[in-house]
């Protein structure tokens, strides 16, 4: 799995972590940020969302297309830079008016070109390890363990967001309740229900502290909404401090990857080895071939990027907010960390050529199972959780799955039966599919958003529901996500690398741009009809894309 791996890759993976850690601690609380603070109905903020997601993956293809020019590396520190400033501006509080607004659109909007900048040129240099003859054969394996390096630094992020939210209510005399924010700006705006007052009332008393439970109504919800608004900006903050890490890691390993960072006019002007050149009808055929691909994985990022928003909202408000048994042992992140550690150590028992290897590893598996078991045996009977924790599973389900999709995928390549990589992407649709099937069959029964009116749902269902949906989809985006990865920077012309990587990204953008069509119907639909009509889409895009299977291994080989 690691043998004979360039040194660059832990490099730049281990980069590009740091990075993802701070993006995915802001996004875990980001949705719900926008409607604690500014109130805005369940269209607005995923108007919102959808259109800063959309941009955060477009601008790779602006990114692609300065990097061609002017070099990866310089990009990609440039990139850092730029979204250090807009995490910056995410952290300053402010009140929820127009300047409120316009200060957190301009932080988005500098975040989206830094990653521009930043994501797509790092990608392109860790394919570019893998021109080398010696290392050709491991790319698809590689970009397996690049996703699993990134997925750590996201597995920890709502983690790390929830701990500074908790954090910093705690300190303002406060415990996070999920339907406080939607009913305390309703009362603020004069559109609650005597019902609902009565149900707000009794939430103000569950808070730790007297004073704050003995506010008038009114005066608790503006303290409220303003201390968990400003609890979110100081989880914003923790993403400034990985960038910092993030960009130490990557001069400290620049040694290591320094000859991956040249594009075509740099390698020529060097010297060094020619390009491969393709004729025009090559290159024709391999950027078509591409963009079949690429309008294929928009159904897939709608999809899959319901994490932040809608499977949010169905956290927040169809999920029962405590757990017990072993379900609680899935929201306590050193547990999850460590039954994450032991799959390597598992396999390098079994893989290892040398018996004290295997011994060793063997032992430390052993050792990381006893210490999660003693830490939930310490753990309460009964775990208060938040909505924002399910967004952990994603991440700890690509760092636990990863080795077993890599030996599967490895068995399969030595019987020579290993799909092509736009067939594993025409699979990973299908499964996405499945995923939300799971959503509709636990959304049978429950009220539509509408019915609930800002409350939670009376009857809500088990939490396994929403493991079980982000189980599926991880399977699903082992199948596309790093593979795709590695189909452009195998498949795309020499001199367009950074392009064709940036258009990867803009499909990405596509996709993230339409998750806002859940949101657009939250409100308007039943429950079910939601996850249904992402079902749907992921199944006619697998059917679109094996249709299309053979036209692209053609352009392709």
């Amino acid at each position: 799995m690691f043998k004979g791996q360039p040194k660059g890759l832990y490099a730049l993976a281990l980069a590009n972590t740091g990075e993802r850690f701070g993006y995915y601690t802001m996004l875990a609380i980001f949705m719900l940020f926008l409607q604690a603070k500014f109130g805005w109905e369940h269209a607005t903020a995923s108007h919102l969302y959808a259109i800063f997601m959309a941009v955060v993956y477009f601008m790779p293809v602006v990114g692609g297309w300065v990097a061609d020019r002017a070099g990866y590396g310089k990009c990609v520190v440039t990139g850092i830079c730029v979204m250090f400033v807009g995490y910056v501006m995410l952290t300053i509080p402010t009140a929820p008016n127009a300047f409120g607004i316009v200060l957190m659109i301009g932080a988005l909007l500098m975040i989206a070109l830094g990653t521009g900048l930043f994501k797509g040129n790092l990608q392109v240099m860790i394919g570019n390890l893998y021109d080398d003859p010696k290392y050709a054969a491991k790319r698809d394996s590689a970009f397996s363990l690049f996703y699993m390096a990134i997925n750590i630094g996201a597995m920890f992020a709502p983690f790390a967001a929830t701990a500074i939210t908790n954090k910093f209510l705690a300190k303002a005399g406060l415990v996070y309740r999920a339907d406080i924010p939607a009913l305390a700006h309703q009362l603020l705006k004069g559109a609650i229900s005597p019902g609902t007052t009565e149900r707000l009332s009794a939430l103000q008393a569950q808070m730790p502290d007297p004073a704050v439970a003995g506010m008038e109504l009114s005066d608790f919800c503006r303290y409220y909404v303003e201390h968990l608004s400003s609890s979110y900006n100081m989880g914003f903050a923790v993403a400034c401090v990985s960038l910092i890490v993030s960009i130490a890691i990557y001069f400290a390993g620049r040694k290591w990857f320094k000859h991956a960072d040249v594009n075509a006019k740099q390698a020529a002007t060097a010297g060094g080895a020619p390009m491969v050149e393709l004729t025009p009808k090559q290159t024709r055929e391999r950027v078509v071939a591409l963009c079949m691909v690429f309008s294929v994985v928009i159904f897939f990022w709608m999809a899959f990027q319901q994490n932040g928003q809608s499977l949010t909202w169905f956290a927040r408000d169809y999920t029962q907010q405590v757990v017990s048994g072993w379900t609680k042992a899935g929201f306590n992140m050193w547990i999850l960390g460590l039954l994450a550690v032991s799959v390597y150590t598992l396999f390098g028992a079994f893989q290892s050529t040398k018996k004290n290897n295997r011994l060793l590893c063997g032992a430390l598996t052993l050792a990381l199972w006893a210490v999660a078991l003693v830490l939930y045996l310490r753990m309460p009977e009964v775990l208060e959780i938040q909505p924002q924790l399910f967004q952990q599973f994603n991440p700890f389900f690509v760092v636990l799955l990863t080795p077993v999709v890599m030996g599967i995928f490895d068995a399969m390549a030595r019987k020579d039966r290993e799909p092509s990589a736009p067939m594993k992407i025409g699979i990973g649709m299908f499964v996405a599919a499945l995923g939300y099937v799971v959503m509709i069959i636990a959304s049978v029964g429950q009220p539509s958003p509408a019915a609930l009116s800002g409350t939670v749902s009376p009857d809500p269902v088990v939490p396994t529901y929403l493991m079980g949906t982000y189980l599926v989809l991880t399977f699903a985006e082992l199948l596309l996500s790093p593979m795709g990865i590695s189909f452009v920077t195998k498949v795309a012309p020499p001199k367009m690398k950074g392009l064709m990587m940036g258009l990867w990204f803009a499909a990405s953008a596509i996709g993230n741009y339409l998750t806002m069509i859940p949101g657009l119907l939250w409100m308007r639909v039943p429950l079910w009809a939601n996850w249904a009509i992402l079902s749907g889409l992921c199944a006619l895009a697998g059917l679109i894309m094996f249709s299309m299977l053979r036209r692209i291994n053609a352009a392709t080989q």
